[in-house]
Formats: structure tokens, C-alpha cells, sequence
């Protein structure tokens, strides 16, 4: 890591602190990213909308850290820490995953925060006729989300293209058979 050129590193706070933290670090002058969403809340039967952050437990800098910034950051209160093996090997976020967040966060498009999905990882649809079928997760080379089933004694698939955002991961099940039979 070059310590002259900035950098966005992901800062890991206690809950509920991300903008205590985001204030403490702005006013010590680092260049700070809170990146929030916006949905309705209801207390005590009064409906409002509120703002809470788009990564629960999390919010972004981006500076060019030596061995004083990184001190002066993690001292912060609030802060668990910043992600990375130690103050000079930290783990730096490419500037256009950054960037998309960012214009996400300033467009009027609604967001919600989703269980980050891994290609090959077992999940369960949630909504529609499908409900409650696991399977695993693949994305095909249509940019389709499909959901595959195995019978592993047969050595066969069969696979049905579903909504990605009506699906939960699950754990693993290794060697458990469904209801027909299937090994899931």
C-alpha cells in the first residue's frame, strides 16, 4: 500500500455508532462516507421515515494512511477498527465500488440492505410458489438468477430461473434429504 495516495478503507464501528464516529472523524478533518437508506418506522403508532445506514456497523474514509492517521482513526470512540491485517496492510476498497455506492446513495431510487449471495451458495426462496425450496445459487451468463436442485444419486440437476431478491442464504445441509427424496 502506497502511503501518499488515498485510499477508501471500510471502518468497522459498535452498533448504533456509525454516525457518532462519522462526526468524530469529519471534525478531525478526514474525508468520511455514511452511505444510509431511507424506510418507514413505526412507534408507538406514529408512521415516519428515518435514515439509518445503508451497512449496518460500518462507514467508509478515504485517506492516505500512515502510521499517525491510522492512530488518530482508530482512537476514535465508537470504532472497532479498520478492516485490514494490521495499520500497513489494510484492505482498500476500488474506488468504483465506492463510487456506485455513492451515486446510489444520492439518487431518489429506493434501496434495501440484502444478504450479500454468492454464486454456488445454498439458499431459500422466500416469496411465491416456490417458497421454501433450497437449492443453490447460481447467476447464469443471461444475468438470470436460477436455483438449482440435485438428485445427487442420479448425478442429475434441474434448474428453474427465480427472483434473486426472493431468496435467504441458508446453512449448509450436506447429505440431508428433502421430503421426495432428493438430496438438496
Amino acid at each position: 500500500m502506497l502511503a501518499d495516495i488515498p485510499q477508501w478503507f471500510a471502518l468497522w464501528t459498535h452498533s448504533h455508532c456509525e454516525q457518532f464516529v462519522h462526526d468524530q472523524l469529519a471534525g478531525k478533518g478526514f474525508q468520511v462516507f455514511l452511505p444510509t437508506v431511507h424506510e418507514w418506522s413505526c412507534r408507538r403508532g406514529v408512521k415516519r421515515l428515518i435514515s439509518r445506514p445503508m451497512f449496518a456497523s460500518y462507514l467508509f474514509v478515504n485517506h492516505a494512511i500512515d502510521k499517525r492517521s491510522y492512530l488518530d482513526i482508530v482512537s476514535t470512540r465508537g470504532l472497532v477498527r479498520i478492516l485490514g491485517e494490521r495499520w500497513d496492510k489494510l484492505a482498500a476498497i476500488p474506488a468504483d465500488e465506492i463510487s456506485a455506492i455513492q451515486q446510489l446513495a444520492s439518487s431518489a431510487v429506493a434501496a434495501t440492505p440484502y444478504p450479500y449471495l454468492r454464486d454456488g451458495e445454498r439458499v431459500r426462496i422466500t416469496d411465491g410458489p416456490l417458497a421454501g425450496l433450497e437449492g443453490v445459487y447460481v447467476r447464469s451468463r443471461r444475468n438470470q438468477d436460477l436455483l438449482v436442485l440435485s438428485v445427487d444419486l442420479l448425478s442429475r440437476s434441474v434448474a428453474v430461473e427465480i427472483d434473486g431478491a426472493a431468496v435467504e442464504p441458508v446453512a449448509p445441509r450436506s447429505g440431508v434429504r428433502s421430503s421426495v427424496g432428493a438430496y438438496l
